[in-house]
């Protein structure tokens, strides 16, 4: 799998009739290793690691209902008192991060309505802080760590 810009982590790889799976901290389980999901968990385990960001808060392709379609959110961190607060959508690196990505995760925001999103390919991220209020957006220069949000 490609470097990332993100923190290397020990992972647990395994092969299993010719396909690589990951173990995932989150889910308990083994899932299948692909070019997403390698970007998935770093950044996952980068929010906890350095961010300080409770394992327990965090929610690996979270269901979400967008206009009656079943869809996932690739990572959902939860405040203290159980609220989505932070919605991270996460993309292959050989998929560049465009206006589709944000339109994605913008739509996504609709049902969960938190006031941090991230998309990242896991060479280039980007995290706004939303006002929903003003229905306007400012880009953070990082990532907020757990204890400021």
């Amino acid at each position: 799998m490609k470097k990332l810009n993100l923190p290397a982590f020990p992972f647990k790889i395994k092969e299993v009739n010719g396909k690589p799976y990951i173990f995932d901290n989150f889910r308990k389980k083994y899932v299948v290793l692909t070019p997403e999901e390698w970007v998935r968990q770093h950044f996952a385990i980068y929010m906890v690691v350095d961010l300080n960001y409770p394992k327990n808060l965090i929610s690996m392709e979270h269901s979400l209902t967008v206009n009656n379609l079943s869809k996932r959110g690739d990572i959902v961190a939860f405040n203290r008192k159980g609220q989505a607060v932070f919605l991270i959508e996460c993309k292959a690196p050989s998929v560049k991060i465009d206006q589709k990505t944000f339109d994605q995760i913008a739509t996504y925001n609709m049902q969960l309505n938190v006031p941090l999103l991230a998309v990242t390919n896991g060479l280039d991220h980007y995290c706004c802080r939303v006002d929903s209020e003003n229905k306007s957006y400012t880009f953070l220069e990082n990532i907020p760590v757990f204890d400021s949000l």
